[in-house]
């Protein structure tokens, strides 16, 4: 039966696939290694960049309202404040999901292992295609780019909204952290599509159709990576969800038989 409880009870569905996927790498101390460098790489990178933003915040919002440079201070001080806090939020969805992207594309082998272990696990690949290691790093690269630049784009009018007083500082943070979730869903998904000769348009295609689903666990992993080391720790397990999120769409069993 379809409806508001079902869509509930696929989001739910969705934010365990993380928690098993989590389960598995912390039951094996192997992965969570292999996991955790190229995330701690690719955090460093993040961190410094989120700090420099938070250090210039305040130059780059008087530098975006000189409409208020005659307003009093009051005033003036409130709008810079709404607008620090939009690029602070802005900032975190472009830096999470650049954060994924450019940690899939470092630990590439690393993750493609956990994401093989985990195919494995569960029966296996039906007729695996076999991409060569060059053709699917350009595919993959190509495909975060296109990822990026598309929340860019939807990043604008989410900033513009962080200027309505209440519904910059309640609505937006919700909407900034499904879109980032699903943009998310859409990105950890890439090895087992890769795996079986899919692109970006196809994991769109798929994840739209379960879209609870996939904004469950995309959500969750947002909003594990929101916190402080958050994201190094839980990249291996985000992979391994990803994986059983993809076998979970496709049909393919995601229980151990």
């Amino acid at each position: 039966m379809k409806g508001p409880q079902s869509a509930f009870n696929q989001f739910f569905g969705g934010v365990v696939l993380l928690g098993r996927g989590l389960g598995m790498y912390v039951s094996s101390p192997r992965l969570l290694l292999l996991g955790t460098i190229p995330a701690l790489i690719s955090g460093a990178l993040f961190v410094a960049a989120y700090a420099t933003l938070i250090y210039f915040v305040s130059d780059l919002a008087d530098m975006l309202t000189p409409f208020a440079d005659g307003w009093s201070e009051g005033a003036r001080d409130l709008v810079r404040f709404v607008v620090a806090g939009a690029l602070l939020a802005i900032g975190a969805l472009v830096g999470v999901l650049t954060f994924t992207a450019i940690t899939l594309l470092i630990g590439d082998p690393f993750y493609e292992k956990i994401s093989e272990r985990v195919e494995e696990r569960y029966g296996g690949v039906p007729d695996q295609v076999e991409v060569p290691w060059r053709v699917s790093l350009r595919h993959s690269l190509l495909d975060s780019l296109r990822l990026v630049l598309m929340s860019l784009l939807i990043g604008i009018p989410l900033f513009l909204g962080g200027f309505i007083p209440v519904v910059g500082q309640t609505v937006v943070p919700v909407l900034g952290a499904v879109i980032g979730g699903w943009f998310l869903a859409v990105e950890l998904v890439a090895a087992p599509f890769y795996r079986r000769g899919l692109r970006l348009p196809d994991r769109r295609a798929l994840l739209k159709a379960n879209r609870p689903l996939a904004l469950g666990f995309g959500v969750a992993v947002f909003c594990c990576f929101l916190i402080p080391l958050g994201a190094v720790l839980v990249m291996p397990a985000a992979v391994a969800g990803g994986t059983l999120l993809a076998r979970r769409v496709f049909g393919l069993p995601t229980e151990a038989a």
